[in-house]
């Protein structure tokens, strides 16, 4: 994050999911970096801690790990009871999943169908649910829901990514006409190939399936990016970190991709 800009976040609280790693650690990093009390959550409860305590150490601020399975409405109630007895409320949420795994549709059970709804879309309307009032009656909040580049420009292979997360993008449409009136901004952001341990079982999955080596499958995603390279997750929570901040307080109800050009569309 470039300093010299007040963003307007300190002593803000944020809850990050999925943040024991990867572009949700990042995202955590990033707002703490910022003065942000921040709450870490996901279902690797050591990781988590270890997680907890890096940032800790390396912003000064307070970050609490709370163990969540986000496919359980009960646990994230749970969540967002303990964020708030321990900060006073809560005014950012970041919606950060890991992705499902990857598959062609004929190869996808209903099953495969029914969790990946529950992990990709379902646990970003509970903790939307959960929050939300508490934003309401502050009369402030923000929302960043975190999808793919596949919502807008589908990626073979992964079909249940490539349908559900485009759902999102129309939740946070949605959201973000309903909860204006309240000074809660919605917005979306669809990450690009980003060196996360994610990239490397996309890469390992396809490269058992082609009999390609797994380096030249990442060399192949990074040659069809415009910059020749994939992206590092602090390139990603540097733009999440300004939509949670007062800088962004005209900004809602947008998508935006951080890609490095990836996606060819216009819109």
């Amino acid at each position: 994050m470039v300093r010299g800009m007040d963003l307007g976040l300190k002593n803000r609280t944020a809850v990050v999911t999925g943040s024991s790693r990867g572009i949700g650690k990042a995202i955590a990093r990033g707002l703490a970096g910022e003065g942000v009390k921040t709450v870490v959550c996901a279902r690797d409860k050591e990781t988590l801690k270890e997680t907890a305590k890096e940032i800790e150490t390396s912003t000064k601020t307070q970050v609490l790990p709370i163990q969540t399975d986000l496919q359980n409405r009960r646990e994230i109630r749970s969540l967002v009871k303990i964020t708030v007895e321990s900060f006073g409320g809560i005014d950012i949420l970041v919606n950060n999943t890991g992705g499902p795994p990857s598959s062609l549709f004929l190869e996808t059970s209903e099953e495969d169908w029914r969790d990946a709804v529950d992990q990709l879309l379902m646990s970003v309307v509970n903790c939307c649910l959960e929050v939300v009032p508490y934003m309401q009656r502050a009369g402030w909040g923000r929302i960043v829901n975190m999808t793919s580049f596949a919502a807008k420009q589908p990626i073979k292979s992964l079909i249940l990514s490539n349908s559900i997360r485009s759902g999102i993008l129309g939740l946070t449409k949605s959201l973000s006409n309903e909860l204006a009136e309240y000074g809660i901004l919605v917005n979306a952001v669809c990450p690009g190939w980003t060196l996360t341990g994610r990239i490397v079982e996309l890469a390992k999955s396809r490269a058992e399936k082609t009999g390609e080596s797994y380096a030249d499958v990442v060399e192949e995603w990074a040659k069809s990016i415009p910059l020749k390279r994939l992206a590092r997750p602090e390139e990603i929570a540097n733009l999440v970190v300004f939509l949670t901040s007062e800088k962004a307080s005209y900004v809602t109800g947008t998508t935006i991709q951080v890609d490095g050009g990836f996606i060819k569309s216009l819109i």
